[in-house]
């Protein structure tokens, strides 16, 4: 009995090994094995690549994409939302097979097996329409707000004379807070994305502007773990089919970035 019992649970336990996910190689197989599971890590602050709708619903240009890559490939599409500073855990650990969200490839190229650039962004300051500040140097003596580990961070750690004629530099989990800190006075302008810009000035018209001077110029690319490059190799041959045929022309249309996209 008790060897029926040990081949028992040897046989639970193979069971369970197999249906554990394989993120990092591609997908995670379901229990009737014709579905590979593509978890995508995302900021779900990030309008318009990745964010939470009014409806709750997980949307943006960049879910988009990931959902006809996963379409062509009978894959299983997973929005996941992560802390955007855990977000080397996420990935390495297999939690997530990569990370696709408005995510600069500039500086980090050693970090991440990439895909090629698709989007061209820069990084600028957005303030209040009625602030009176109009440039860099308007900046002087006032309250920042940049997102934590974000690249606008990166640029005004490298801008230090810039950074250093700022009153204070309040850094900030996501930029609902920021923008929350820039409404009630808390801070003076907010260092972010342009993307990002663009889309809080048209959701709230008349309420910020974004000055004309450009922090730093960067691209954004979906990163996945360095030794997956496999899994890469097939989401890039997908983005590749997307812009032949032009379904991701048509996309970005959608989102309102087909300036930004790189052909």
């Amino acid at each position: 009995m008790k060897y029926v019992n040990l081949k028992r649970m040897l046989a639970v336990l193979a069971a369970a090994a197999m249906a554990v996910s394989f993120i990092a190689c591609g997908g995670n197989e379901t229990a009737q094995g014709d579905t590979e599971k593509f978890v995508v890590g995302f900021d779900a602050e990030f309008p318009p690549y990745g964010y939470q709708d009014e409806n709750g619903e997980y949307v943006g240009f960049d879910l988009d994409l990931a959902a006809e890559v996963c379409e062509r490939n009978n894959w299983e599409l997973v929005k996941q939302p992560i802390d955007w500073n855990a977000k080397d855990m996420e990935l390495n650990s297999g939690t997530i097979s990569c990370i696709w969200n408005g995510f600069t490839m500039n500086g980090r190229e050693d970090e991440y097996a990439w895909t090629d650039p698709y989007i061209d962004n820069s990084q600028v300051f957005v303030v209040k329409a009625d602030s009176g500040i109009t440039d860099f140097a308007g900046l002087a003596d006032k309250g920042v707000a940049v997102q934590t580990d974000s690249s606008a961070e990166d640029a005004l750690e490298e801008n230090t004379e810039l950074t250093d004629s700022f009153k204070e530099l309040v850094v900030v989990s996501d930029y609902n807070t920021a923008f929350m800190n820039l409404d009630s006075g808390a801070v003076d302008a907010i260092a972010m994305d342009i993307g990002v810009a663009k889309y809080q000035i048209e959701s709230r018209e008349g309420e910020y502007v974004m000055l004309e001077e450009i922090l730093s110029a960067e691209q954004y690319a979906v990163g996945f773990a360095l030794d997956n490059t496999e899994l890469r190799d097939k989401v890039q041959a997908t983005l590749n089919e997307m812009k032949e045929d032009g379904t991701f022309e048509k996309i970005a249309e959608e989102w309102e970035l087909s300036d930004s996209i790189i052909q």
